[in-house]
């Protein structure tokens, strides 16, 4: 079996290209695979293969994100692994000119950080309604429900039976909640009059 820091086999670097294969491409409208889907493709020593992923795509400021079912584990088992989800994310930020290239107008973007936000705000969960009212006081509020509804569908937020919304695996994710708090807070300080 393949460690890192050891060289890599030719049977081993099959597995590699494969899983990239697997983590690059979205499969049934979502980005990445289960954890099940990489052993059934890869074998038993399917993580093995990720985390050499993993370090073959720190020089690209990428990285093997995976992203469990409940909230995050300090030590997963392999049942919680083989439910998580694993994908392809950034290691660090997306510049301005990058991410007008991603397929997402800035007001879109700026809408998902606000919702984002909001819901942090109210401990985990926020009735829609009171995220389109906030959402409707800088966009139309024909494309606050639109954007909500993208949202949802991308995976940033769930929604339950009853209209409350969450946040959901790809936030968890993808959104350093803390640093996003901590920009809200400092941006919205006024500044003091002298």
């Amino acid at each position: 079996m393949a460690r890192r820091g050891r060289r890599v086999g030719t049977a081993y670097s099959r597995k590699i290209k494969d899983a990239a294969h697997l983590l690059f491409f979205q499969h049934h409208r979502l980005p990445g695979v289960r954890g099940w889907e990489l052993r059934q493709e890869l074998g038993n020593e399917y993580l093995d293969v990720i985390d050499v992923l993993d370090d073959q795509l720190k020089p690209l400021d990428l990285k093997v994100t995976k992203v469990l079912e409940e909230l995050e584990a300090e030590d997963p088992t392999r049942a919680q692994l083989a439910d998580a989800r694993f994908y392809v994310t950034l290691r660090g930020t997306v510049d301005q000119k990058t991410a007008k290239t991603i397929g997402w107008r800035i007001d879109d973007i700026a809408g998902l950080a606000v919702t984002v936000a909001f819901i942090i705000s109210k401990q985990g969960k926020a009735p829609r309604r009171e995220i389109e009212r906030t959402l409707a006081e800088k966009l139309p509020g024909w494309r606050a429900k639109m954007n909500i509804d993208r949202y949802i569908e991308e995976g940033y937020i769930g929604e339950d039976e009853r209209k409350t919304l969450y946040l959901d695996w790809r936030s968890r994710a993808e959104i350093d909640q803390k640093q996003l708090v901590d920009m809200v807070l400092r941006f919205g300080k006024r500044p003091e009059r002298s």
